[in-house]
Protein backbone atom coordinates (compact mmCIF):
# COMPACT_ATOMS: atom_id res chain seq x y z
CA UNK A 1 0.00 0.00 0.00
CA UNK A 2 2.77 2.46 0.92
CA UNK A 3 4.67 1.64 -2.29
CA UNK A 4 1.53 2.25 -4.37
CA UNK A 5 0.91 5.56 -2.60
CA UNK A 6 4.52 6.67 -3.08
CA UNK A 7 4.31 5.87 -6.80
CA UNK A 8 1.09 7.89 -7.01
CA UNK A 9 2.77 10.81 -5.24
CA UNK A 10 5.62 10.76 -7.73
CA UNK A 11 3.29 10.64 -10.75
CA UNK A 12 1.02 13.41 -9.42
CA UNK A 13 3.48 15.71 -7.67
CA UNK A 14 6.39 15.83 -10.11
CA UNK A 15 4.40 17.54 -12.87
CA UNK A 16 2.90 19.87 -10.25
CA UNK A 17 6.33 20.79 -8.89
CA UNK A 18 7.76 21.23 -12.37
CA UNK A 19 4.97 23.65 -13.28
CA UNK A 20 5.45 25.80 -10.20
CA UNK A 21 7.93 28.64 -10.17
CA UNK A 22 9.25 31.30 -7.83
CA UNK A 23 11.97 33.88 -7.64
CA UNK A 24 12.69 34.24 -3.91
CA UNK A 25 12.51 31.06 -1.86
CA UNK A 26 11.25 31.45 1.68
CA UNK A 27 11.08 28.27 3.70
CA UNK A 28 7.86 27.41 5.55
CA UNK A 29 7.92 28.06 9.27
CA UNK A 30 10.39 25.73 10.97
CA UNK A 31 11.75 24.19 7.75
CA UNK A 32 15.40 24.34 6.73
CA UNK A 33 15.60 24.71 2.95
CA UNK A 34 18.31 25.01 0.32
CA UNK A 35 17.86 27.45 -2.59
CA UNK A 36 18.08 25.95 -6.10
CA UNK A 37 19.28 27.70 -9.28
CA UNK A 38 15.72 27.83 -10.68
CA UNK A 39 14.46 29.80 -7.66
CA UNK A 40 12.92 26.82 -5.90
CA UNK A 41 13.90 25.46 -2.51
CA UNK A 42 14.33 21.91 -1.25
CA UNK A 43 15.05 20.48 2.15
CA UNK A 44 18.71 19.76 2.70
CA UNK A 45 19.31 16.09 2.01
CA UNK A 46 15.84 15.36 0.56
CA UNK A 47 13.75 12.60 2.13
CA UNK A 48 16.61 11.13 4.15
CA UNK A 49 16.87 14.42 6.04
CA UNK A 50 13.23 15.39 6.36
CA UNK A 51 13.02 18.87 7.78
CA UNK A 52 9.52 18.99 9.16
CA UNK A 53 6.76 16.94 10.71
CA UNK A 54 3.09 17.72 10.09
CA UNK A 55 0.32 16.58 12.43
CA UNK A 56 -2.91 15.54 10.68
CA UNK A 57 -5.70 16.15 13.19
CA UNK A 58 -8.36 14.02 11.42
CA UNK A 59 -6.06 10.98 11.60
CA UNK A 60 -4.18 11.67 14.81
CA UNK A 61 -0.94 10.93 12.93
CA UNK A 62 2.37 12.71 12.28
CA UNK A 63 3.95 12.67 8.81
CA UNK A 64 7.47 13.59 7.73
CA UNK A 65 7.74 16.06 4.86
CA UNK A 66 10.29 18.02 2.87
CA UNK A 67 10.20 21.24 0.88
CA UNK A 68 9.66 20.28 -2.76
CA UNK A 69 8.92 23.81 -4.04
CA UNK A 70 8.93 27.11 -2.22
CA UNK A 71 7.30 29.43 -2.95
CA UNK A 72 4.41 28.44 -5.20
CA UNK A 73 2.34 30.99 -7.11
CA UNK A 74 -1.06 31.68 -5.58
CA UNK A 75 -2.90 29.58 -8.18
CA UNK A 76 -5.18 26.61 -7.54
CA UNK A 77 -6.23 25.02 -4.29
CA UNK A 78 -4.15 25.06 -1.11
CA UNK A 79 -4.64 23.45 2.28
CA UNK A 80 -4.21 25.50 5.45
CA UNK A 81 -1.20 24.67 7.63
CA UNK A 82 -1.08 26.22 11.12
CA UNK A 83 1.89 25.61 13.40
CA UNK A 84 2.68 22.29 11.69
CA UNK A 85 -0.94 21.06 11.96
CA UNK A 86 -3.54 20.47 9.28
CA UNK A 87 -6.94 18.80 9.10
CA UNK A 88 -6.49 16.33 6.22
CA UNK A 89 -3.69 13.95 5.22
CA UNK A 90 -2.98 11.12 2.79
CA UNK A 91 -6.13 9.12 2.07
CA UNK A 92 -8.48 11.93 3.20
CA UNK A 93 -10.68 13.59 0.53
CA UNK A 94 -9.53 17.08 1.63
CA UNK A 95 -5.79 16.37 1.28
CA UNK A 96 -4.30 18.36 -1.61
CA UNK A 97 -1.02 16.49 -2.02
CA UNK A 98 1.04 18.85 0.13
CA UNK A 99 -0.01 22.18 -1.43
CA UNK A 100 0.00 24.37 1.70
CA UNK A 101 -0.70 27.94 2.62
CA UNK A 102 0.23 29.74 5.81
CA UNK A 103 -2.02 32.66 6.74
CA UNK A 104 0.78 35.14 7.45
CA UNK A 105 -1.54 38.12 7.94
CA UNK A 106 -4.02 36.11 10.07
CA UNK A 107 -7.09 37.29 8.17
CA UNK A 108 -8.39 33.80 7.34
CA UNK A 109 -8.35 34.50 3.59
CA UNK A 110 -5.88 33.27 0.99
CA UNK A 111 -4.31 36.40 -0.45
CA UNK A 112 -1.05 37.64 -1.94
CA UNK A 113 0.55 38.35 1.45
CA UNK A 114 0.30 34.69 2.55
CA UNK A 115 2.85 31.91 2.01
CA UNK A 116 2.21 29.13 -0.56
CA UNK A 117 4.48 26.09 -0.95
CA UNK A 118 4.68 22.37 -1.73
CA UNK A 119 5.65 19.86 0.99
CA UNK A 120 4.17 16.39 0.35
CA UNK A 121 3.45 14.22 3.38
CA UNK A 122 5.48 11.01 3.37
CA UNK A 123 3.68 7.85 4.43
CA UNK A 124 3.36 6.03 6.64
CA UNK A 125 2.07 8.32 9.34
CA UNK A 126 2.90 7.56 12.96
CA UNK A 127 1.22 8.28 16.32
CA UNK A 128 4.21 10.13 17.82
CA UNK A 129 6.32 13.00 16.48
Amino acid sequence: MARKYLALLIVVLLPCAAAACGSHPTAPSGVAAVAQPDGSAIAAGGRAATAMTVFVSSQGLYYDTFVARDPLPMEGKFQLLVNGTTQFGPGDPGYLGGRWWEDLNANGIQDATDHYFLCPLLPPGRPTP
